[in-house]
């Protein structure tokens, strides 16, 4: 399925996720936050109230010392005290003063039943169903008691809406918190839509590299990345126009050649001189096929980024095979094989290294003397693998040795038939395995191609 025709809706969204995770972790937080702040709140209303407790039996008992002629009349006056409005939920503390002994000398309406003569200080009592917080205090001269109750559910209640409405602030925030992040995270990833608009709006021949600058430090390796296959990219097309337009023109030459030569055949009403007008028209066809096919080879290779299955090689025999086949396809080729029985073999490709080993023999015949010896020596070098091919040919001006590589160069002296692509080829098969082509002139005489694999 074509990439472009992916509905977006089944693409992963790095917005949508980050605006899940962090409300998710936003969320749990002020949730923990919440019970933890109501417990505490809760447990901090129920100390005020038990400070409430105190202070309120402290005061009971402090007025009950002066004299207990009075007592019988708190409670009406309690009743009749003005100036505070009632509340429905309101909270009530019910009190009763007597004796150690359980004496009870005065009791508020609906106090309950618990036992005064009890252990002094902070009890809860049940009577029915009813739980009550109770606390009891003594005078110092041990004659009376003052006991104050709180009903424990009114005491919950309380608790829990006191606490809920400390809440309240904070969970109010909540819905803006989640605004604020949704604002935060769209800000935050906007250099990554930037990018992708410049992305989007460049045209297929626009492969400047993306500006890093703006762009987080979390997305750097992947521009980084897009960029290094601009480049690339931008090489690989550099590349082709090159080869494209120097392959036209090479391949101008002998076509031309070819349809010259066709139509002297046509015109000429000599058989001898039609015949040799074919003979060179088969020539230029000839030549033309050749460069075909090493830009067909050539185009192969070029996309290569290493060997696909490398295998053990041995460099004598792989050379003994091509020298062999050279001689059957040119029995006038002088070759003779220096071949050392210690070099280690070698994990690559086998056709390969053949085509790349029958290119330089190839070479070395053509432009040698007719009937001079070619020699193809293997051998070890301070601990490197060479395999060369030596020629007693007139070699390579100095100037012109530097741009033997560069494809269809053929150097301006050269007057034998060639593509200008064999030692190109041959260079492209040595760095796919890990080899280099090294190429001189020799001190004796001659031109001389190695392929060395470092130690």
């Amino acid at each position: 399925m074509n990439a472009c025709s992916l509905n977006s809706s089944s693409v992963p969204s790095l917005r949508r996720r980050l605006l899940v995770l962090v409300s998710i972790a936003s969320l749990a937080i002020v949730v923990l936050a919440s019970v933890f702040s109501y417990e505490r709140a809760r447990h901090e209303v129920k100390e005020l109230m038990d400070d409430q407790l105190a202070k309120t039996a402290q005061l009971m008992l402090a007025q009950a010392q002066d004299g207990n002629h009075h007592l019988g009349e708190l409670p009406s006056r309690i009743e009749g005290m003005r100036g505070l409005k009632s509340r429905s939920n309101q909270l009530t503390l019910e009190y009763l003063i007597g004796k150690p002994d359980g004496t009870v000398l005065v009791r508020s309406p609906h106090a309950p039943s618990a036992p005064l003569a009890g252990e002094l200080g902070y009890s809860k009592f049940q009577q029915g169903s009813e739980s009550w917080r109770t606390l009891t205090l003594e005078s110092g001269d041990r004659k009376l008691r003052v006991q104050i109750a709180e009903s424990i559910p009114k005491r919950d209640k309380e608790a829990l809406e006191i606490a809920a409405k400390t809440m309240q602030p904070l969970l109010l925030i909540l819905p803006l918190l989640l605004l604020v992040i949704y604002f935060s995270v769209r800000r935050g990833l906007k250099p990554i839509d930037d990018l992708a608009s410049d992305v989007a709006t460049r045209s297929s021949d626009n492969l400047t590299p993306l500006a890093g600058r703006s762009i987080p430090r979390e997305v750097q390796p992947l521009v980084a990345a897009i960029n290094r296959v601009l480049y690339r990219l931008g090489y690989s097309l550099e590349s082709e126009r090159r080869f494209t337009a120097d392959a036209a023109h090479e391949l101008r030459t002998p076509l031309a050649a070819a349809r010259i030569q066709a139509q002297v055949a046509l015109l000429s009403p000599n058989a001898e001189n039609r015949n040799h007008a074919l003979a060179q028209m088969m020539a230029g066809l000839d030549r033309a096929t050749r460069l075909v096919e090493q830009m067909l080879r050539l185009a192969r290779l070029d996309p290569l980024a290493q060997l696909q299955q490398p295998q053990s090689l041995n460099l004598a025999e792989l050379a003994q095979r091509v020298a062999a086949g050279v001689q059957d396809a040119q029995p006038h080729a002088r070759i003779r094989l220096e071949l050392a029985d210690d070099v280690p073999p070698i994990q690559g490709d086998a056709d390969l290294l053949e085509v790349a080993l029958r290119n330089l023999v190839d070479n070395a015949i053509r432009y040698s003397p007719e009937g001079s010896e070619v020699a193809v020596v293997l051998q070890t070098t301070d601990g490197a693998r060479v395999l060369s091919v030596r020629d007693n040919g007139p070699g390579v001006p100095p100037e012109e040795l530097p741009r033997l590589m560069e494809r269809f160069y053929r150097g301006a002296s050269v007057t034998a038939e060639g593509s200008g692509l064999g030692l190109t080829i041959v260079g492209r098969i040595a760095e796919l395995h890990a080899a280099r082509l090294e190429l001189a002139n020799r001190d004796e005489g001659g031109f001389e191609a190695r392929l060395r694999w470092p130690a």
